[in-house]
């Protein structure tokens, strides 16, 4: 099922903590985030395990908690609509700023994402809320901002306020008051280190004083000669392409032949057909089927295979599937999540389609990203002890190796380079290795995903060659909308 308002919540909370962490903290501590969300800090931490059982943050006992990408994605979301709605309020509806951010709170949860989108359109695709916190698009990506406070801004230099990060009521009409909403044009005369306080000059050159602490809360653009436009927006583009590259991929789980180490989501079903055509006229065909069990530690899927030979096609050996999703993917380590399969002798041994007897296969996937590349590889087996070759029964065993690179052109067009290696016994043990360069692209509807590919696998082994082309579909929902 999708997640519950409570844990969009603490999702937030996290989201928002771990973002106003000093530079080089990464873990939100759980008193922090108890006080965040007003709870005892017991019930934070039984809050946050769960969380953690279900892949959606990385906790760390006595330490703190952070979001995995998939919690990171889930957290910007809430705040999408969270800011899309106060921003609808105030626009269209006519509430006033300090208003709005209550009754947004409650409707977060109950908005549907066509709803949702359909005020994006609307309000014309904004970048900000009325408080000037940045709207994250449909994808969870949030463009960055080049702010100051009114603490580190120059003095005596005009600024523009474009951001108040405090909701509080009561300084919101504070700020209000004293016309310093975001898209008014002040300048900072004096910061007095002994009363802890600033003064700022305003609208009409009103004069007012205010403490450091709201001083902090108000951030600001500063007015640049072309001069220092130029060599600050460099440095600009250089940190937010640095983000961007950091960011988490648009499209994943989708490889072709290179098993990526993701589970499914909770709530999320994703099915999946390919078809590989050979330069000889045969074809394979192969439906599968994702499933998470209660949560994203645990998967079922299972996969239906179509052969064509030329002289006989039907369906082949059928697999019964179970991934366990023991790492999630941090900064500093893959995500790993071992498969193991039982095949199931529905395919006819006679014609070639299938194996005769009962078999099993393990697969050992890893995945990583680096910037705009995502690496995955594994290392596995196939294992049918009595398998009919021929009319004689044979113990076949094949281990095999794999690995792939998948760059990101775009945010959802991607061109992968895949390998992988067997060494299937018939006779004798032989190696077959393939090569697959190809793409992938994909696009979102609400809360469902549809990615479509195309690879063009080149194979080697036993003295010859054979060339295919293989087609991808990919359509990814929730088994449960949102109310």
């Amino acid at each position: 099922m999708l997640p519950s308002s409570t844990v969009e919540n603490y999702l937030k909370a996290i989201y928002l903590g771990v973002g106003a962490l000093s530079p080089g903290h990464r873990l939100l501590p759980m008193g922090q985030l108890a006080a965040a969300l007003g709870v005892a800090p017991g019930t934070a931490t039984t809050m946050v395990k769960t969380l953690a059982e279900s892949g959606l943050v990385e906790y760390e006992p006595y330490t703190g908690v952070t979001l995995t990408p998939a919690g990171e994605k889930l957290a910007a979301l809430v705040l999408r609509r969270h800011r899309l709605i106060e921003l609808f309020l105030v626009q269209v509806m006519g509430l006033r700023w300090a208003e709005v951010h209550d009754e947004a709170e409650q409707l977060e949860h109950v908005v549907s994402d066509r709803l949702i989108e359909r005020i994006d359109e609307m309000l014309g695709h904004p970048e900000v809320d009325p408080h000037g916190d940045p709207i994250p698009d449909s994808e969870g990506t949030v463009k960055q901002q080049e702010a100051q406070s009114l603490m580190t801004c120059p003095l005596n230099t005009p600024v523009t306020v474009t951001r108040v990060v405090d909701q509080d009521r009561l300084f919101l009409r504070f700020i209000e008051n004293h016309h310093l909403k975001p898209g008014e044009s002040i300048e900072v005369e004096e910061r007095d280190a002994a009363s802890d306080s600033v003064r700022v000059r305003g609208k009409d050159q009103q004069r007012i004083t205010i403490g450091t602490r709201a001083a902090s809360k108000l951030l600001v653009q500063t007015a640049r000669v072309l001069v220092m436009a130029l060599g600050l927006t460099t440095s600009a583009l250089a940190q937010t392409a640095g983000t961007e590259r950091s960011r988490p991929f648009e499209i994943t789980d989708n490889s072709f032949f290179v098993e990526e180490a993701f589970n499914q989501e909770p709530g999320v079903v994703q099915n999946i057909f390919g078809v590989i055509i050979t330069d000889d006229g045969e074809w394979e065909a192969a439906f599968t089927q994702e499933w998470p069990l209660f949560s994203q530690a645990h998967q079922f899927s299972y996969t239906l295979p179509y052969t064509s030979l030329g002289n006989a096609s039907g369906i082949g050996d059928v697999l019964l599937n179970y991934r366990l999703q023991v790492l999630t993917e941090t900064g500093s380590r893959p995500a790993f999540s071992p498969r193991v399969s039982v095949i199931l002798p529905s395919g006819s041994s006679r014609d070639g389609l299938g194996n005769g007897h009962v078999g099993w296969q393990v697969n050992l996937p890893f995945s990583k990203q680096s910037g705009d590349m995502y690496f995955h590889w594994n290392a596995g087996f196939t294992h049918v002890p009595k398998a009919d070759v021929g009319g004689v029964e044979t113990d076949l065993f094949t281990p095999h190796v794999a690995a792939s690179g998948i760059w990101r052109l775009k945010p959802m067009l991607h061109l992968l380079l895949e390998g992988f290696v067997e060494w299937p016994e018939l006779e004798d043990r032989t190696t077959v290795g393939t090569i697959s360069p190809g793409f992938r692209t994909g696009w979102n509807s609400g809360d469902a995903q549809t990615v479509i590919g195309v690879g063009l696998p080149i194979s080697t082994g036993g003295g010859s060659t054979s060339f295919g082309v293989f087609a991808y579909f990919s359509y990814e929902l929730p088994f449960f909308t949102r109310p």
